[in-house]
């Protein structure tokens, strides 16, 4: 995400996936065949996962934002609910309030410390002279270390706000999510980064983002769900800027998702490691890329039409423009035209060039909540169960 000269979210999320190509047999070893009883998530990120953070504290979303599924705009970077609305629906928990939200917060059941436009490693900017969050992945991090002893302590006070707050035996027990990355490799490319200085760049990326899930181990966390980075070559913000980009048959900037698969890779491989170091969390690794990109590969399996074309934006071949972007103003031979939404936000993919549709974020949950898009192959209601890999 990146405002200023871009005027548009580098949205990240980056999360990760890619499979490597081990001759493994995978054994799921659990303790117990019941399904997970998660009463809380915690949840790290960008804005494929904001519900709120960058709202409160630097820019909120207009209209036509949030006009879907709330009506208004809430927080959120898409025309409705984001795959971790689903996650937490599936678990009978109430959406997750922003951390950073002060009115009418309730974290009860967890909180979300995910802002728009954040990234894993220190921003090379940040808002509002640059385009990226303050609000990275090490700061996150701090910001849950401190939130757990002071909830306790406001729970230990009684009052009004102690039911507000998460119960210790939570947090322990919580789903810990993950979906962030995208930006770092989005500040790489609008930084005049080659894309070798780029994929050069990914090994320190990784190394600080299992830093931060090792910190997070420390503190209690057990249950990790972790999503690769999606195809950030097929979405508008990226065709637009880098014109000239080789296309893949589905018109998606070919070099650009090669990136984000070099970084799924780096990312499994550190999954695996984690797996070593932290013997008593349970680690899933969700490959978020592959069922992105089938909504582009086959769009109309899912009910979709012009998957590369955003919903909410203004001119061109992609309806994405760097100077105006969904629910702004723009003058056309002088007149201000508002820019608004298509027709049928649920036949599209994309919803303002870089983040996704509520109805693509629902199929994408579907999919991977499944476990079918999983290493190791485990639905999203087992994840609390450890599972090993062994090689014959």
């Amino acid at each position: 995400m990146e405002f200023g000269s871009r005027n548009m979210f580098h949205i990240s999320s980056v999360t990760f996936f890619v499979v490597l190509s081990i001759a493994t047999t995978t054994v799921i070893e659990s303790s117990s065949n019941s399904e997970c009883n998660f009463r809380a998530i915690f949840n790290f990120g960008d804005s494929n996962s904001d519900t709120g953070g960058l709202a409160a504290s630097f820019v909120a979303p207009k209209p036509p934002y949030g006009e879907t599924y709330f009506h208004r705009p809430n927080g959120r970077f898409s025309d409705g609910r984001l795959i971790v609305d689903f996650i937490a629906q599936s678990f009978g928990l109430p959406y997750l309030s922003a951390y950073l939200d002060s009115l009418g917060t309730n974290f009860s059941h967890g909180a979300n410390f995910a802002t728009t436009s954040s990234t894993i490693r220190p921003p090379p900017s940040i808002i509002p002279q640059g385009g990226f969050s303050p609000f990275y992945l090490d700061v996150q991090y701090t910001q849950f270390r401190d939130f757990k002893p002071r909830t306790q302590f406001i729970r230990q006070q009684g009052g009004l706000f102690a039911s507000l707050m998460p119960k210790e035996e939570y947090f322990s027990k919580a789903l810990y999510t993950f979906d962030i990355g995208q930006n770092d490799l989005g500040a790489g490319f609008f930084g005049n980064m080659t894309i070798q200085q780029v994929n050069a760049s990914v090994p320190e990326i990784i190394n600080s983002f299992s830093k931060n899930v090792k910190d997070i181990y420390n503190l209690g966390g057990r249950s990790f769900w972790i999503h690769n980075t999606g195809p950030i070559g097929c979405l508008p913000y990226i065709l637009v800027n880098f014109p000239l980009a080789e296309k893949d048959e589905n018109g998606c900037a070919k070099q650009y998702n090669e990136v984000a698969q070099y970084f799924n890779l780096k990312l499994k491989e550190a999954v695996v490691k984690l797996r070593d170091d932290l013997p008593l969390a349970a680690i899933t690794y969700v490959d978020i890329y592959s069922v992105k990109y089938s909504l582009y590969n086959n769009p109309k399996k899912y009910g979709f039409e012009h998957p590369l074309i955003a919903c909410c934006g203004y001119g061109g071949e992609y309806n994405y423009s760097s100077s105006v972007g969904c629910g702004g103003t723009i003058k056309v031979n002088g007149t201000q035209i508002f820019v608004g939404s298509c027709e049928r936000p649920s036949a599209r993919v994309n919803w303002d060039g870089v983040h996704y549709t509520e109805a693509a974020s629902k199929i994408i949950f579907h999919e991977i909540s499944s476990g079918a898009f999983s290493d190791p192959p485990i639905s999203l209601n087992m994840a609390c169960h450890r599972n090993s890999t062994k090689i014959y």
